[in-house]
């Protein structure tokens, strides 16, 4: 079993940046880890990814080119840094991990690991 704890999040206005953190404990993350968000009402959905070995780096189109996904293996610790960001980003942001990227970036269901959430409010 592994255990995520995000961190980072909070208030930050519109154009500002943040960096989410994403520690995994217990055990290693399984092959993927990433991030999901909801905003208040709607549907958790796929923010970005990245494959544990290797590298891969996967995004939703919503935040490609304004978020990046790094990874520290020694710290077994994966990163969100949102730049530019806009009030629609505003949501509880969940860190998560699972074996397939087909499954993360196309369904919330079925997700092996989840972390609790982090709430990123963005001002306009």
């Amino acid at each position: 079993q592994v255990q995520l704890v995000e961190s980072g999040g909070g208030l930050v206005q519109a154009g500002g940046s943040l960096r989410l953190s994403c520690e995994a404990s217990g055990r290693a993350f399984s092959t993927y880890v990433g991030w999901f968000r909801q905003a208040p009402g709607k549907e958790r959905e796929f923010v970005s990814a990245i494959r544990w070995y290797g590298g891969n780096t996967y995004y939703a189109d919503s935040v490609k080119g304004r978020f990046t996904i790094s990874r520290d293996n020694a710290k077994n610790t994966v990163y969100l840094q949102m730049n530019s960001l806009k009030p629609e980003d505003t949501a509880i942001y969940y860190c998560a991990s699972d074996g397939s990227i087909m499954k993360m970036q196309t369904s919330t269901s079925g997700v092996d690991y989840w972390g609790k959430g982090t709430l990123v409010t963005v001002s306009s």
